[in-house]
């Protein structure tokens, strides 16, 4: 039987050379589509513009537009996940200024309310136009841009349940709640319209998910967290 010659290492230096050029270029083209679109959201206050127009912002040509993207979309999916990664990483690295797991959940929660929480005069259309359409037209799609930030709660409250300061269970379901509660909380402002009281806080938020994931009432675990 004849053996198969290898192939010469230095064939396979310049194809993997090539291949990183390659990948690098690709990267860069659809950074600037990525960069173009950003661009004409905070110009206009909305996620209403054409493909055509981030083309010709990127200078780039329509046939290399859609050799990365679907459609507008796709494109917009994409600066969504973009957000939301960098959003997970700030909570990741504000969380990991303390030491214990406790107050690290207590940081990663009140970060996120903050994160949520929308600012006044400023308009966020890629969350409160395009995320609000995807939740209802593509639920996967959303809960698929949320795994990063997923990812940090679930071990934030893995290293809790592990040290003793929170019950055990099932992590990764809990991270989803306590997730959705501090997002829909900051978003809601906490109160009914025809309300006088004051909003939610970012501590009432982050007590009331200590008490569920506790299985204690929040007054406990205020003096668990101290």
């Amino acid at each position: 039987m004849t053996a198969v010659p290898e192939e010469p290492a230095w064939r396979q230096r310049a194809v993997e050379r090539s291949t990183r050029a390659a990948k690098l270029r690709a990267e860069q083209r659809v950074q600037r589509f990525l960069d173009s679109a950003q661009e004409l959201i905070v110009e206009k206050g909305t996620t209403d513009f054409t493909v055509q127009e981030v083309v010709d912002r990127s200078k780039q040509s329509l046939r290399s537009f859609y050799q990365h993207f679907d459609g507008k979309h796709e494109l917009l999916l994409a600066l969504f996940e973009d957000a939301l990664s960098m959003g997970a990483a700030k909570v990741r690295e504000a969380a990991a200024t303390e030491s214990d797991p406790l107050q690290r959940l207590r940081i990663a929660v009140e970060t996120l309310y903050e994160q949520s929480h929308p600012s006044p005069g400023v308009q966020r259309p890629l969350f409160n136009d395009f995320a609000l359409q995807l939740l209802v037209k593509h639920p996967e799609q959303v809960a698929t841009a949320h795994i990063p930030l997923l990812t940090v709660f679930t071990e934030i409250i893995e290293q809790a349940a592990e040290a003793g300061l929170i019950s055990g269970g099932k992590p990764r379901r809990q991270a989803a709640l306590v997730m959705q509660t501090v997002m829909f909380a900051s978003q809601a402002h906490g109160v009914p319209a025809d309300s006088h009281a004051h909003p939610v806080t970012a501590e009432e938020v982050w007590q009331f998910c200590l008490g569920g994931i506790s299985g204690v009432p929040a007054t406990a675990g205020r003096s668990a967290s101290a």
